[in-house]
Protein backbone atom coordinates (compact mmCIF):
# COMPACT_ATOMS: atom_id res chain seq x y z
CA UNK A 1 0.00 0.00 0.00
CA UNK A 2 1.78 3.33 -0.88
CA UNK A 3 0.79 6.41 0.05
CA UNK A 4 -0.58 9.24 -2.75
CA UNK A 5 1.75 11.47 -3.90
CA UNK A 6 2.33 15.22 -3.02
CA UNK A 7 0.60 17.60 -4.37
CA UNK A 8 2.25 19.02 -7.08
CA UNK A 9 4.58 16.04 -7.48
CA UNK A 10 4.95 13.82 -10.64
CA UNK A 11 3.11 11.01 -10.41
CA UNK A 12 6.06 8.80 -10.25
CA UNK A 13 7.65 10.29 -7.77
CA UNK A 14 9.52 8.46 -4.80
CA UNK A 15 7.87 9.42 -1.47
CA UNK A 16 9.54 12.17 0.80
CA UNK A 17 11.51 10.07 3.87
CA UNK A 18 11.24 10.70 6.47
CA UNK A 19 7.77 8.89 6.89
CA UNK A 20 5.16 10.57 8.81
CA UNK A 21 3.95 9.40 11.92
CA UNK A 22 0.12 8.60 10.24
CA UNK A 23 2.58 5.87 7.73
CA UNK A 24 1.60 2.46 9.19
CA UNK A 25 4.97 1.42 7.79
CA UNK A 26 7.17 3.59 9.99
CA UNK A 27 8.89 2.02 12.59
CA UNK A 28 8.28 3.20 15.76
CA UNK A 29 10.72 5.83 17.42
CA UNK A 30 13.24 4.17 19.46
CA UNK A 31 12.78 3.88 23.33
CA UNK A 32 14.95 6.26 25.66
CA UNK A 33 17.66 4.36 26.81
CA UNK A 34 20.56 5.37 29.47
CA UNK A 35 23.14 4.52 26.89
CA UNK A 36 22.57 5.84 23.65
CA UNK A 37 21.63 3.87 20.80
CA UNK A 38 24.22 6.18 18.42
CA UNK A 39 26.44 4.17 19.45
CA UNK A 40 25.76 0.94 17.69
CA UNK A 41 24.34 2.75 14.61
CA UNK A 42 27.68 4.72 14.06
CA UNK A 43 29.64 1.61 14.39
CA UNK A 44 27.64 -0.11 11.98
CA UNK A 45 28.31 3.16 9.95
CA UNK A 46 32.62 2.67 10.02
CA UNK A 47 32.06 -0.64 9.90
CA UNK A 48 30.34 -0.40 6.59
CA UNK A 49 32.00 2.34 5.48
CA UNK A 50 35.63 0.60 6.01
CA UNK A 51 34.30 -2.96 4.10
CA UNK A 52 33.23 -0.75 0.94
CA UNK A 53 36.88 1.17 1.36
CA UNK A 54 39.00 -1.82 1.42
CA UNK A 55 36.60 -3.88 -0.54
CA UNK A 56 37.07 -0.87 -3.05
CA UNK A 57 40.90 -0.97 -2.95
CA UNK A 58 41.38 -4.74 -3.60
CA UNK A 59 39.16 -4.74 -6.39
CA UNK A 60 41.49 -1.26 -8.10
CA UNK A 61 44.38 -3.32 -6.98
CA UNK A 62 43.10 -6.41 -8.81
CA UNK A 63 41.85 -4.71 -11.61
CA UNK A 64 45.15 -2.40 -12.29
CA UNK A 65 47.88 -5.40 -11.36
CA UNK A 66 46.57 -8.68 -11.76
CA UNK A 67 47.41 -9.24 -7.76
CA UNK A 68 45.31 -8.44 -4.48
CA UNK A 69 45.86 -7.08 -1.33
CA UNK A 70 46.51 -10.08 0.93
CA UNK A 71 45.08 -9.00 3.83
CA UNK A 72 42.21 -7.47 3.26
CA UNK A 73 40.09 -10.67 3.08
CA UNK A 74 40.80 -11.16 6.60
CA UNK A 75 40.17 -8.22 7.72
CA UNK A 76 36.83 -8.29 5.70
CA UNK A 77 35.58 -11.44 7.23
CA UNK A 78 36.74 -9.71 11.05
CA UNK A 79 34.44 -6.80 9.87
CA UNK A 80 31.66 -8.98 9.08
CA UNK A 81 31.84 -10.61 12.00
CA UNK A 82 32.00 -7.30 14.42
CA UNK A 83 29.05 -5.81 11.93
CA UNK A 84 27.20 -9.24 13.04
CA UNK A 85 27.58 -8.72 16.56
CA UNK A 86 27.23 -4.57 16.46
CA UNK A 87 23.36 -5.23 14.64
CA UNK A 88 22.77 -8.04 17.12
CA UNK A 89 23.40 -5.48 20.14
CA UNK A 90 21.45 -3.02 18.49
CA UNK A 91 18.75 -5.50 17.45
CA UNK A 92 18.56 -6.28 21.43
CA UNK A 93 18.57 -3.07 22.57
CA UNK A 94 15.46 -1.61 20.01
CA UNK A 95 13.68 -5.40 20.71
CA UNK A 96 13.54 -6.45 17.27
CA UNK A 97 15.57 -9.64 18.13
CA UNK A 98 14.22 -12.55 16.63
CA UNK A 99 10.93 -14.56 18.13
CA UNK A 100 7.73 -15.91 17.57
CA UNK A 101 5.49 -13.33 17.07
CA UNK A 102 2.28 -15.32 17.66
CA UNK A 103 3.17 -16.21 21.38
CA UNK A 104 5.14 -12.91 22.07
CA UNK A 105 1.81 -10.99 21.19
CA UNK A 106 -0.94 -13.55 22.16
CA UNK A 107 -2.35 -12.97 25.91
CA UNK A 108 -2.61 -10.33 28.65
CA UNK A 109 -0.39 -7.48 29.30
CA UNK A 110 1.21 -8.80 32.16
CA UNK A 111 1.86 -12.44 30.11
CA UNK A 112 3.47 -10.07 27.36
CA UNK A 113 5.40 -8.22 29.34
CA UNK A 114 6.75 -11.65 31.30
CA UNK A 115 7.55 -13.02 27.99
CA UNK A 116 9.53 -10.03 27.06
CA UNK A 117 11.36 -10.06 30.31
CA UNK A 118 12.04 -13.86 29.61
CA UNK A 119 13.63 -13.57 26.58
CA UNK A 120 15.94 -10.30 27.31
CA UNK A 121 16.84 -12.16 30.40
CA UNK A 122 17.91 -15.49 28.31
CA UNK A 123 19.53 -13.21 25.82
CA UNK A 124 21.58 -11.71 28.93
CA UNK A 125 22.62 -15.10 29.96
CA UNK A 126 23.60 -16.25 26.30
CA UNK A 127 25.85 -13.21 25.92
CA UNK A 128 27.04 -13.22 29.49
CA UNK A 129 28.29 -16.73 28.97
CA UNK A 130 29.62 -15.89 25.46
CA UNK A 131 31.69 -13.23 26.77
CA UNK A 132 33.20 -15.53 29.93
CA UNK A 133 33.96 -18.48 27.24
CA UNK A 134 35.99 -15.80 24.66
CA UNK A 135 37.42 -14.19 27.44
CA UNK A 136 39.32 -17.50 28.14
CA UNK A 137 39.67 -17.79 23.76
CA UNK A 138 41.47 -14.27 23.98
CA UNK A 139 43.56 -15.56 26.84
CA UNK A 140 44.69 -18.49 25.00
CA UNK A 141 45.44 -16.50 21.94
CA UNK A 142 47.88 -14.21 23.89
CA UNK A 143 49.02 -17.07 25.84
CA UNK A 144 50.30 -18.95 23.40
CA UNK A 145 51.27 -16.37 20.75
CA UNK A 146 48.38 -17.54 18.02
CA UNK A 147 48.78 -15.52 15.07
CA UNK A 148 46.43 -15.19 11.91
CA UNK A 149 45.92 -17.39 9.30
CA UNK A 150 46.15 -15.05 6.68
CA UNK A 151 48.52 -12.60 7.33
CA UNK A 152 50.01 -13.40 10.83
CA UNK A 153 49.05 -10.85 13.01
CA UNK A 154 48.44 -11.73 16.36
CA UNK A 155 44.99 -13.34 16.37
CA UNK A 156 43.86 -11.79 19.84
CA UNK A 157 43.86 -8.39 17.48
CA UNK A 158 40.60 -9.65 16.50
CA UNK A 159 39.73 -12.19 19.13
CA UNK A 160 39.42 -9.40 21.98
CA UNK A 161 36.56 -7.84 20.18
CA UNK A 162 33.84 -10.90 20.84
CA UNK A 163 34.11 -10.54 24.64
CA UNK A 164 34.06 -6.69 24.47
CA UNK A 165 30.88 -6.40 22.18
CA UNK A 166 29.20 -9.71 23.74
CA UNK A 167 29.53 -7.90 27.12
CA UNK A 168 27.70 -5.05 25.82
CA UNK A 169 24.58 -7.02 24.12
CA UNK A 170 24.76 -8.72 27.99
CA UNK A 171 23.81 -5.00 29.10
CA UNK A 172 21.67 -4.22 26.07
CA UNK A 173 19.51 -7.23 27.17
CA UNK A 174 19.74 -6.24 30.55
CA UNK A 175 18.85 -2.69 30.19
CA UNK A 176 15.99 -4.59 28.06
CA UNK A 177 15.00 -6.14 30.91
CA UNK A 178 14.74 -3.96 33.32
CA UNK A 179 12.68 -1.44 30.44
CA UNK A 180 9.81 -4.19 29.89
CA UNK A 181 9.44 -4.36 33.61
CA UNK A 182 9.20 -0.77 34.93
CA UNK A 183 6.64 -0.47 33.06
CA UNK A 184 3.27 0.44 33.81
CA UNK A 185 0.22 -1.48 32.77
CA UNK A 186 -1.81 0.98 30.24
CA UNK A 187 -5.94 0.22 29.68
Amino acid sequence: MSSPPEPGAPSGAIPSFPASADDPAAPPPDEPTRVPLAIEDWATVIVMALLALITFANVLVRYFTNSSFAWTEEFSVFLMIVLALVGGSAAVARDRHIRIEYFAEAGSLARRRGLARFGALMVAALFFVLTVTSMRMVWDDWRFGETSPGIGVPQWWYSIWLPVIALGITLRALGLFLRRGGRKASP
